[in-house]
């Protein structure tokens, strides 16, 4: 995964509510098991008139061509309710959408997007509607949008985004610390390392 600290991108206004996983990436477009290929079933209810014809249903935003190449999405409370599929994240990213700025997300939906490089910023309705007006800059580093607007951000979450991390480059970082206490462990509990013994 490759991090990022600054975006500068139209911010396409998808000002729904409970906007669930399922809206995200239906269950019927999940027919791979690769994070490749997902971006095409991404909003699928809604983007197309038809599942199977795949027509682009023109009143949707995703499909308007003023936002083609917009890396930011905004929306409303609650955004990536329901299951915990990350496989939403997943079509996301694909589809190049870094930042999601929604009043609240779906807790496990939060994780998976840091867990996938994209930032998932909570901000009030207020706030939301006044970026809907242009492009919109984004400062990971610095935390704040548009030189005047801070936001939150564990420290842990924000290192994950900027060098491009995920659990398992977290937990790499710290092999020196993990291996002196496996080799402390195995002089105090030998028994514990059959491998070894066998």
């Amino acid at each position: 995964m490759k991090g990022w600290n600054k975006i500068i991108s139209r911010a396409i206004p998808l000002l729904r509510i409970n906007v669930d996983t399922d809206a995200i990436i239906p269950s019927r477009e999940m027919k791979k098991v690769s994070k490749r290929g997902l971006s095409e079933g991404l909003f699928a209810g809604w983007r197309y008139l038809s599942n199977e014809s795949r027509n682009l249903n023109s009143d949707f935003i995703l499909n308007d061509p003023y936002y083609n190449d917009a890396q930011i999405l905004l929306s409303g409370d609650n955004f990536g309710c329901g299951s915990s599929r990350e496989h939403a994240v997943w079509a996301l990213h694909e589809y190049g959408i870094r930042v999601i700025i929604a009043p609240s997300f779906g807790a496990i939906f939060y994780k998976n997007c840091i867990r996938n490089g994209v930032l998932p910023i909570i901000l009030n309705e207020e706030i939301i509607a006044k970026l809907d007006n242009g492009k919109v800059e984004i400062n990971l580093e610095e935390q704040r949008i548009n030189e005047s607007i801070g936001f939150g951000i564990t420290v842990a979450d924000k290192e994950m985004l900027l060098q491009g991390l995920d659990d398992i480059d977290l937990n790499l970082k710290h092999m020196g610390q993990i291996n002196s206490f496996e080799e402390a462990d195995r002089k105090k509990r030998a028994w514990a390392y059959i491998s070894d013994i066998l």
